[in-house]
């Protein structure tokens, strides 16, 4: 009943929810709103403009509002096809359940406008939670395109202070391995990209991390966990500069039906700027779409995101992690953080497809592995599957937005309910 209770005012509020990591067999409640988290680059062109040979009418389509409208008898809006220099600007509370946050508040709100006529759409993203155990997420993401497209600028501001267990290093931990640990996170990351030709960007970023009041109770079953074996410490800071390159040819970044995204993110940590340890990494974020049929929006999708460490010794939780993508999206089917180490492949494919013509209704179903390597200089572990069903409500016609409601199953038991606002990728 909590959870239908959450749902229905998720629903009715047309709610911006709050990210909230779960144990096992949790409700997730994602903190993405309307634009979508930002991952290296999100952007959009209006859904009335995907192609001019299959244009697709916001009139046609239906969306919760269209619902809200019919339901208490109140006055349509006059439609819209496009965004326009002036922010439309959405605010919203909602209230989520899950096992590991309990209660949780939630304030969300999003702003989305175009800088010129032919610019693409920038987004200024934040949300605000509060939860029963005494979660606080604080989460900002600007995106903005200047008039020509000839610039992006890309910012990710976030305050944690965010208890959760970690279950060791590696994708061959065992779930019953859980280490309770908690701390305070700070990021600030902001990046300026050029365009290079047609679709092609490439630019320069500073990206700064910080975790402190770091402290765990130990493996649960009296084991040795693997963050003392790795190294405590009770504050750590990652501090450097990052080179971009980008490839984007989506019709729509929040929900496309064609195209593809290649993204590449080089990250250099260094003492003089403030690291703990100097430290590299390297971020390849593959995406491809291929719409099955010019009379269908049935969608067959597929996500390649590879984070590795290239040298160094990152502090224990800035190692790739599931979840801790940019888009808090990989693995869906396992807890947040529920798998850890120092190199991490992950593969996804999902079809999409409708369910009734308007658009009001969809669904997915989705097949993903990863694979974790545990400390620096290991070598990859097995694949941990996780797949499942999904419904899909419009929330958005304009932007093409939808409400995703997602069960999720994967091995040793995890399997869970993931709610979110836009798709995983």
């Amino acid at each position: 009943m909590k959870f239908f209770l959450s749902l229905g005012i998720f629903i009715v509020s047309i709610l911006l929810a709050a990210q909230l990591s779960a144990q096992q067999n949790p409700v997730i409640l994602k903190r993405i709103p309307v634009g979508r988290k930002v991952g290296v680059i999100k952007d959009t062109v209006t859904i009335d403009t995907l192609s001019s040979n299959n244009k697709v009418s916001i009139r046609d389509q239906k969306d919760i509002g269209d619902v809200l409208t019919k339901l208490f008898h109140s006055k349509p809006s006059p439609e819209v096809d496009s965004i326009t220099s002036k922010p439309e600007i959405s605010l919203a509370p909602a209230i989520g359940y899950t096992l590991l946050s309990r209660f949780a508040l939630v304030l969300s709100g999003n702003a989305i406008f175009k800088t010129g006529p032919q610019s693409r759409i920038s987004t200024v993203i934040a949300s605000a939670s509060y939860t029963q155990n005494k979660q606080l997420i604080l989460p900002v993401q600007t995106n903005i395109w200047s008039k020509d497209n000839r610039y992006n600028f890309v910012g990710e501001y976030q305050y944690y202070k965010y208890p959760q267990s970690t279950y060791g290093l590696g994708s061959n931990s065992n779930i019953k391995n859980a280490d309770p640990m908690d701390y305070s996170y700070f990021k600030f990351y902001q990046t300026a990209l050029r365009r290079i030709a047609g679709n092609l960007y490439a630019g320069l970023g500073f990206i700064f991390g910080t975790h402190w009041n770091i402290s765990d109770k130990g493996d649960i079953n009296g084991a040795i966990p693997d963050y003392a074996v790795y190294g405590k410490a009770s504050h750590t800071v990652a501090s450097g500069l990052t080179f971009n390159m980008l490839l984007d040819s989506r019709d729509n970044a929040i929900n496309p039906l064609k195209g593809g995204y290649a993204a590449i993110q080089y990250r250099d940590n260094y003492s003089f700027l403030g690291s703990t340890t100097p430290w590299r990494s390297l971020i390849i974020d593959l995406r491809k779409y291929f719409r099955l049929s010019d009379n269908s929006d049935n969608v067959l999708a597929f996500w390649s995101y590879n984070w590795l460490i290239l040298s160094g010794r990152p502090g224990y939780l800035d190692l790739p992690s599931t979840q801790w993508d940019g888009n808090s999206a990989t693995g869906r089917g396992y807890i947040q953080g529920r798998f850890r180490g120092a190199q991490m492949v992950y593969l996804e494919s999902e079809y999409r497809f409708k369910i009734t013509r308007n658009g009001l209704l969809g669904g997915v179903l989705f097949l993903n592995g990863e694979s974790f390597s545990a400390a620096p200089g290991t070598s990859l572990q097995r694949i941990q599957p996780g797949y499942g069903p999904g419904l899909r409500l419009k929330l958005n016609k304009k932007s093409n937005t939808n409400i995703t409601i997602d069960y999720g199953f994967g091995r040793q038991g995890s399997n869970g309910l993931f709610i979110d606002v836009g798709e995983a990728f």
